[in-house]
């Protein structure tokens, strides 16, 4: 499946250079998370009852990320985890499985947890599809490891992509590096 997938993609970048594309697409953006907003508002009400109960801590998750022409920018997501401590994960790290709360572990399957990043597309730091954004740290050690990784950033990040649907999560600079050819292409 990913033979389809390799380098000789990553040379064909195109970006749509019609202004009338970015327009509509922008619009599109804007006129979804409008819709989406009243939908994210009823879930913030409902953990804010919830929380104390199952997932003691703050609602919101913010995280600095990489965005478009490699900017960093802070995301915005429903908490999942317990809080990190001093430890951090490295980018080479697995994911912290047993961090995660029972409340985290069901708004993570229903993807709930996104859901507050249409603040992000609202704001213009995001788009609903594009490349997802890596932490930005993380995305620092990748624009240095793997080449042609920046490419993915000429566009805005996005809530999915084609890379997050195909691949799914990615863990390691070969995972990654597989990502960055998946979203390029």
């Amino acid at each position: 499946m990913l033979d389809r997938f390799d380098d000789k993609f990553s040379n064909k970048l195109i970006v749509p250079n019609n202004i009338f594309f970015w327009f509509w697409k922008r619009n599109f953006d804007i006129f979804i998370s409008l819709l989406l907003l009243p939908i994210m508002l009823i879930f913030t009400i409902l953990l804010l009852f919830l929380n104390p109960l199952y997932n003691r801590g703050q609602i919101f998750f913010i995280q600095t990320r990489m965005g478009k022409n490699c900017k960093p920018f802070k995301t915005i997501k429903f908490r999942s985890m317990i809080a990190e401590g001093l430890s951090k994960r490295n980018y080479s790290d697995p994911l912290e499985i047993e961090r995660i709360t029972p409340l985290g572990k069901l708004i993570r399957k229903a993807r709930i947890d996104e859901l507050p990043q249409i603040i992000n597309v609202l704001k213009g730091d995001m788009s609903l599809i594009g490349p997802r954004p890596d932490v930005y740290e993380h995305a620092l050690h990748f624009v240095n490891n793997i080449e042609k990784y920046r490419m993915r950033h000429v566009i805005r990040p996005g809530l999915s992509g084609l890379s997050q649907i195909r691949l799914g999560y990615a863990e390691g600079l070969e995972e990654t590096k597989k990502k960055a050819s998946v979203d390029i292409y």
